[in-house]
């Protein structure tokens, strides 16, 4: 488990955040800082960065998953990244109506080493107007 918990602890600095570590699964929770309003009422709480991995097996491998709210017109680069990378874009949706600005939330997918894929994520961060922060 120590091996783990180094991997998790890379993971995290990697991303610029803090690791999480439940059962068999390691999570950064980050968060865009922009302001938004839901219903015309401003809300911190409708923009995760989540990035976390789980499933590490004895090569090295593991589930890795992502969900990052974004904002309309940061979409195109950032998914341009995410696959030119060689990551799964598993959904763009939704999951707030009359919002402003608007806010899509991107999952994102793999199997790879777990710092491989925190290292691809932190590079496609770039391509957003600001960086997830802790």
């Amino acid at each position: 488990m120590d091996n783990f918990d180094s991997i998790c602890e890379q993971f995290a600095t990697i991303l610029k955040g803090k690791s999480k570590v439940t059962q068999d699964s390691c999570s950064v929770s980050l968060h865009r800082n922009f302001k938004v309003w839901v219903q015309g009422r401003q809300s911190s709480s409708v923009m995760p960065a989540e990035v976390l991995f789980e499933s590490l097996d004895q090569s090295g491998n593991a589930l890795n998953l992502a969900e990052i709210a974004v904002l309309q017109e940061e979409i195109p680069r950032f998914m341009y990244s995410i696959v030119q990378q060689g990551l799964i874009v598993s959904a763009l949706h939704n999951h707030w109506l009359f919002t402003n600005p608007i806010i899509m939330y991107i999952h994102i997918q793999s199997i790879e080493p777990p710092l491989s894929f925190a290292k691809k994520m932190a590079h496609s961060f770039s391509f957003l107007r600001s960086y997830p922060v802790a």
